[in-house]
């Protein structure tokens, strides 16, 4: 035992009155408490202890996590007394692991035999078919916004803005803003955008309107110029869709690997007569 978790052991058996492990598995190890006929020993512990915790820190983490354990235990403990006879709980847990096995396997199968490559081609076509899929729930747009202190050089900012020169932006960007998008192939949510400027400057209502402009407060001045909206209830633009639809694509084609893998597996065991129907 090296020193830093012995020093560990010794400190939970002055808190907690614990003595050595002398239970198989447990030689090295020091019982942290009991609770019925559950035990919780230091080993079971460790990972709450990152390293360079300091002693006095590790104790207290180990005397909080040994409060929780013990309480935990007596909840459970009363609750197992307390299962009423007709109760189904061992009915339910039998179900749940059934199906967190038969999940894991399928994620397996999946894992194994799934194709995840999908080109371009294909996901304008599946987005060709399935546009109803791709209805905005609310407003997008492609825009450019900064957000710089007003003690900012502001006439030079005008100058670049004004000129719409991007990398100069970029550059003052990096200087000055507090906040700045300057993408003009980016999607965003509007609900995104009109958390950056002032109250009201952006709303669904408006976003047609204002296409650009200026803002100040106290602090601050808003430089806002709209390249592209797209209200909701509309069909998405096929490059802030893209991701969604592979998605889709990707799900389809695990639903068409799990089928056709239980399909094989059902024809198998038939083959082997280990399927009857009496």
């Amino acid at each position: 035992m090296d020193k830093y978790v012995f020093l560990l052991f010794f400190s939970a058996i002055f808190l907690f009155g614990c003595g050595n492990g002398s239970e198989p598995g447990h030689d090295d190890d020091a019982l942290l408490a009991s609770a019925y006929n559950k035990k919780l020993w230091l080993s079971e512990a460790k990972w709450l202890l990152p390293e360079g915790t300091t002693p006095e820190d590790s104790v207290l983490i180990l005397q909080s996590f040994v409060q929780r354990w013990l309480n935990d235990q007596l909840l459970m403990y009363e609750a197992e007394r307390n299962i009423p006879k007709d109760s189904k709980i061992d009915e339910l847990v039998r179900d749940y692991r059934a199906s967190l096995i038969r999940h894991n396997f399928e994620e397996q199968i999946i894992g194994e035999r799934l194709d995840s490559t999908v080109n371009d081609a294909e996901l304008r076509k599946f987005y060709e078919v399935n546009k109803e899929q791709f209805e905005l729930e609310s407003t997008i747009l492609k825009c450019q916004i900064l957000k710089v202190p007003t003690n900012a050089p502001l006439a030079e900012l005008n100058k670049i803005w004004n000129a719409k020169d991007r990398e100069k932006l970029t550059v003052y960007a990096e200087k000055w803003a507090t906040a700045s998008l300057l993408d003009p192939q980016k999607w965003y949510h509007l609900e995104e955008i009109a958390a950056i400027l002032p109250k009201g400057t952006l709303t669904s209502d408006n976003i047609g309107s204002q296409r650009e402009g200026t803002k100040s407060d106290d602090n601050y001045r808003y430089y806002y110029r709209i390249l592209e909206a797209v209200q909701g209830k509309e069909t998405a633009p096929f490059e802030f869709a893209r991701d969604q639809a592979t998605a889709l694509i990707l799900h389809q084609r695990k639903q068409q690997v799990l089928e056709k893998w239980k399909d094989e597996l059902f024809k198998k065991a038939q083959r082997q007569d280990n399927l009857k129907i009496y």
